[in-house]
């Protein structure tokens, strides 16, 4: 999205190695209709270290435009669009921020963000009024929940209404909208949110789902990203030996440095207000197919085997988007 008066800064991110196979074919045989979009909501959580902001990351097995190492998010529901008590802007205000024009889909875009927070992680931004939020919700009894809205036997309105309990959307800061590139074969329109844990409340896998799940302090996973220090560390056969640029996407890697530039969690997330509406994004397939190979394939002379022939070009905007 492109802002009057705003000169737009472009910058290069690696490819993925689960998007090899797409990005070559979109190339070489001239596929130019993209794909449709799956709406999705991501949660950037942060909370105060010894080592500066920590950020909780999970590792997503298998193929995923989403990325294998990512914040808390996924794929939103039609019951999202439920009505339920809700504290904090109304949806028409959210659907300005988000830009978005339909009301209805900027309610399911938060309640998909804190249900997915929720199944995920144990962190429900919820509470009996305006002020409060529910009081360790991770485990117990709570986690049968959290194990229905995965199976989608619940859904999060239903939940807190029967509870007595609204929805915080107040909690959550707006970051931006992030369209897959148009090569993916699945693609998604993802708008991206952060937010601190709320006081009472910590984290912990699902039963029965999720491989890894850890807090990390931003500053060490931003001063390793050309190393493979995060994907050993996780251990999982597609993240050892792979760079952070190999593992994520770079809606993550931004807000990653963001998070290492702050000096507590409330600077991050003051940094964060938007006024209006947020960027919007779509990276762009960069490079040359003559100097790329998809690992596990044979080598053909002249093509460079690291795969660094191809790239993402993303136009940031300026402002906290395109500071390095």
């Amino acid at each position: 999205m492109r802002r009057a008066g705003r000169a737009l800064v472009p910058r290069l991110f690696e490819l993925s190695e689960d998007q090899y196979v797409a990005a070559r074919s979109w190339w070489v045989h001239g596929e130019r209709r993209p794909r449709a979009a799956r709406r999705a909501s991501s949660v950037a959580v942060v909370r105060d270290g010894l080592n500066g902001v920590e950020t909780l990351l999970r590792y997503r097995p298998g193929p995923t435009p989403l990325g294998s190492v990512a914040f808390p998010g996924g794929s939103l529901d039609a019951a999202d669009e439920d009505d339920c008590p809700w504290f904090g802007p109304a949806p028409a205000q959210w659907s300005r921020v988000l830009g978005v024009d339909d009301h209805r889909l900027a309610r399911r875009h938060l309640t998909g963000a804190i249900r997915e927070l929720f199944e995920e992680t144990g962190i429900l931004l919820a509470g009996p009024d305006a002020h409060g939020v529910v009081t360790n919700p991770g485990g117990g009894e709570w986690m049968q929940s959290r194990v229905a809205l995965d199976r989608q036997e619940l859904s999060l309105p239903d939940l807190v209404s029967r509870r007595g309990f609204g929805l915080r959307t107040d909690l959550l800061r707006a970051v931006g909208r992030w369209h897959s590139p148009y090569f993916s074969h699945r693609r998604f329109d993802t708008q991206y949110f952060a937010v601190a844990v709320p006081h009472g409340q910590d984290t912990s896998l699902m039963e029965g789902k999720g491989v890894w799940s850890a807090w990390v302090p931003a500053r060490w996973v931003v001063a390793g990203r050309d190393s493979t220090v995060l994907g050993d560390a996780i251990g999982q056969e597609e993240t050892v030996g792979r760079s952070l640029g190999r593992l994520t996407v770079p809606a993550v890697e931004l807000l990653l440095e963001r998070m290492a530039e702050a000096g507590s969690t409330v600077e991050f997330l003051m940094d964060l207000t938007i006024r209006g509406g947020v960027p919007e994004f779509t990276p762009e397939l960069h490079g040359s197919p003559e100097e790329w190979v998809v690992p596990g394939m044979p080598e053909v002379p002249g093509e460079d085997a690291d795969g660094g022939g191809f790239s993402l070009s993303v136009d940031l905007p300026g402002g906290r988007w395109a500071r390095t």
